[in-house]
């Protein structure tokens, strides 16, 4: 079943001559529990679509249907408010949902579980380490109970070995929650370490180029020989597309 079916979608930004086309015509279906990576050159529009996705933006043309389900986004950096606690900062959307606090507490206890931080509860977002706050994000994107979830180069600030480790907890939650993700990297390996298919975006405006299904097995290692040549063939065609736009 989609949860999520973009038709055509465009994206203009301004007015007349001016007007700078984004994205470009982009049809995409995610099917519900699917795993989906948005792979393409820096400016091709892949934050762009997930604001589309989000509601933080309009579309310009085409249709965008979520059918009333619920998302959630998060971002490279995990923009925690200093001033709360680890369990503040997860229970933040639910205060805002209008749960009470004993409810709150409880629900935000088991988000912290699920990302193993329930320990560090209690602690201010400077006290952990850059890993750790992006689980804190994670926890708090999860706290909205949104049926698919939006990542934004999510580890792109981290270094490799604890991205791999998020790696590994980000497909534990995934399966473990049934979630339905699309997730933009700019990272080949990560995207074919993570998703069910890998749609590659060509250069702006952004157009659907290419979608390779990743058929090697789970779990996945970064390194591996599989994820390494499929890693390779996605890379000849988004240099291909770099080249030709510079052109």
């Amino acid at each position: 079943m989609s949860v999520l079916t973009l038709d055509g979608v465009s994206k203009r930004y301004g007015q007349g001559d001016s007007a700078l086309l984004a994205l470009d015509r982009v049809s995409l279906t995610v099917e519900q529990g699917e795993f989906v990576c948005l792979l393409g050159a820096s400016g091709c529009g892949k934050s762009t679509l997930l604001s589309l996705v989000a509601g933080l933006d309009a579309i310009s043309g085409g249709v965008l249907d979520i059918g009333g389900r619920r998302v959630s986004l998060m971002f490279q950096e995990a923009a925690l408010f200093p001033w709360l606690s680890v369990s503040g900062n997860v229970e933040l959307p639910l205060r805002l949902a209008g749960m009470g606090r004993a409810e709150r507490r409880k629900r935000s206890e088991e988000l912290l579980e699920i990302v193993r931080l329930r320990d560090f509860a209690d602690k201010r977002p400077h006290e952990l380490s850059g890993g750790m706050r992006q689980r804190v994000a994670l926890a708090r994107a999860l706290a909205q109970e949104a049926d698919i979830l939006l990542m934004d180069e999510p580890f792109g600030a981290l270094d490799a070995m604890t991205r791999d480790i998020l790696h590994d907890e980000l497909e534990r939650i995934w399966r473990e929650q049934s979630l339905t993700v699309l997730f933009v990297t700019h990272n080949v390996r990560e995207a074919v370490r993570l998703g069910d298919r890998v749609i590659l975006l060509s250069s702006r405006p952004g157009r659907v180029i290419e979608d390779f299904p990743v058929t090697s097995p789970r779990p996945r290692r970064i390194d591996s020989p599989e994820v390494a040549n499929q890693a390779a063939e996605i890379t000849d065609k988004l240099r291909a597309e770099v080249a030709r736009h510079a052109h």
